[in-house]
C-alpha cells in the first residue's frame, strides 16, 4: 500500500466528495432501471449483468456515505465489504452465463447499442466527478474501481451489440458479460486485500 494511500484526506472532510456520491447513487439507481427493462426485452445478457452491477454500484455509494459518517474502522469495513459484494457479483454473471449459453437465443442488438451507449455516458460523467478521489483510503478506491470498470463494461456491451448484429450468434453477448464478470473478480481482490491491509493497521497499538 502506497504513503499517499496511507496518508489520503479523510473523505468525510470534503462535503464536495460526499455530494459527489449522493449524485452517483442516484445515476447508478436510475441506470439499474433502465438496464434492466432493455435486458429483458432484448434478452441479453450483457445488459442484464450490467444493470446488476448499476444495483450493486448504487448500493455501494450508500454504504460509502455510510461509512463517511462512522469514519475510521467502519470505513474499511465497508470497503472490504464492498470488495466482497463485487466478488458475489462476478460470481453469479458467470452463473447467468453459462444459463444463456444453455438457451441459445440470441438477444436483440439495436437496443443493446442505444441502452449501452446510455450507460456509457453515465459512468463517464460519474467517472469525471470521482477521478479526483481515485487514490484515496480503500473506501475511496473500491468507488474509484466500481465506477471505471462500469465505464470500460459498457464499452464491451457496445463491442457485443455490434457483434450480435453481425454474426446473429449469442456468443458475443455471452462472453462480454463473462468478461465483465471477471473484471468484478479482479477488482474484487485488490479491494479486499487494500481493505484488509487498513483494517490491520487500525488494529496495530
Amino acid at each position: 500500500m502506497s504513503e499517499h494511500c496511507c496518508h489520503a484526506p479523510a473523505p468525510g472532510a470534503d462535503p464536495r466528495y460526499r455530494r459527489v456520491l449522493w449524485i452517483a447513487l442516484v445515476v447508478n439507481a436510475a441506470m439499474f432501471f433502465v438496464e434492466f427493462g432493455a435486458s429483458a426485452t432484448s434478452g441479453s445478457a450483457a445488459l442484464a449483468a450490467d444493470a446488476v452491477d448499476f444495483a450493486g454500484d448504487a448500493a455501494n455509494y450508500g454504504l460509502s456515505l455510510a461509512a463517511i459518517a462512522a469514519g475510521g474502522l467502519w470505513a474499511s469495513r465497508s470497503a472490504l465489504a464492498k470488495g466482497l459484494a463485487m466478488g458475489s457479483y462476478g460470481i453469479g454473471v458467470l452463473a447467468f452465463c453459462a444459463w444463456r449459453i444453455h438457451t441459445g437465443t440470441p438477444p436483440e442488438p439495436f437496443t443493446m447499442g442505444v441502452i449501452g451507449t446510455l450507460a456509457l455516458a453515465a459512468n463517464l460523467w460519474v467517472a469525471w466527478l470521482l477521478y479526483a478521489y481515485r487514490e484515496g483510503d480503500a473506501n475511496m478506491r473500491s468507488v474509484w474501481l466500481c465506477t471505471r470498470n462500469d465505464a470500460i463494461s459498457n464499452l464491451a456491451v457496445l463491442a457485443a451489440a455490434a457483434g450480435v448484429f453481425g454474426t446473429g450468434s449469442f456468443w458475443p453477448d455471452v462472453s462480454v458479460a463473462a468478461l465483465m464478470a471477471s473484471l468484478a473478480l479482479v477488482s474484487a481482490r485488490s479491494v479486499i486485500l487494500h481493505a484488509r491491509s487498513e483494517l490491520l493497521l487500525q488494529r496495530i497499538p
